[in-house]
């Protein structure tokens, strides 16, 4: 609570909104934002999207892409990021895909996981805190994760939650 909290009063804040694009941690880091009292002031909504037609139809990831990478993918993070930006009309997109198991999907082993964030154009350089593989406005962070399928989505909310606390404290927030 304490990680989703800090988020929360970071967006408010820097005046910031954020919508999520979840896909395998499906709603769960919009709900720890939720969590928070005021986090209506700064929590636009999230899109779980954990088929692909979802991720295409309301979150633009491109048909083409998921057919050639798959779902668990940098570019394909980055992609869920700004459709759930541009689809709920926030400040900063943050997505999640991967494997959570309990076994490997699509050729990626349980515990591979993308991050997505994304941020207007004007603040492209605000990521760079962030590392990851940058395209644009919006940057993919790889993570490895161990456990089972729970403290794998777990796990993954909690950098989801530590990666907008890192933007948002970097230069310019």
């Amino acid at each position: 609570m304490a990680a989703a909290r800090d988020v929360v009063h970071a967006l408010a804040d820097a005046g910031l909104t954020v919508a999520t694009g979840e896909s395998l941690t499906a709603g769960l880091v919009a709900a720890r934002l939720a969590d928070v009292p005021g986090a209506s002031a700064v929590l636009h909504g999230g899109v779980v999207a954990y088929q692909n037609a979802v991720k295409t139809g309301l979150l633009g990831v491109p048909e083409d892409l998921l057919a050639r990478v798959g779902a668990v993918d940098a570019d394909v993070a980055r992609r869920m990021a700004l459709g759930a930006r541009a689809a709920l009309g926030a400040d900063v997109g943050v997505a999640t895909t991967g494997v959570a198991g309990p076994e490997p999907h699509q050729g990626q082993p349980v515990g591979t996981v993308w991050l997505g964030l994304a941020v207007p154009d004007a603040d492209a350089s605000a990521l760079d805190v962030l590392g990851g593989e940058r395209d644009g406005a919006a940057t993919a962070i790889l993570l490895r994760l161990d456990g089972d399928r729970a403290a794998i989505r777990e796990a993954t909310v909690a950098a989801a939650l530590q990666a907008l606390t890192h933007l948002l404290a970097g230069p310019g927030h």
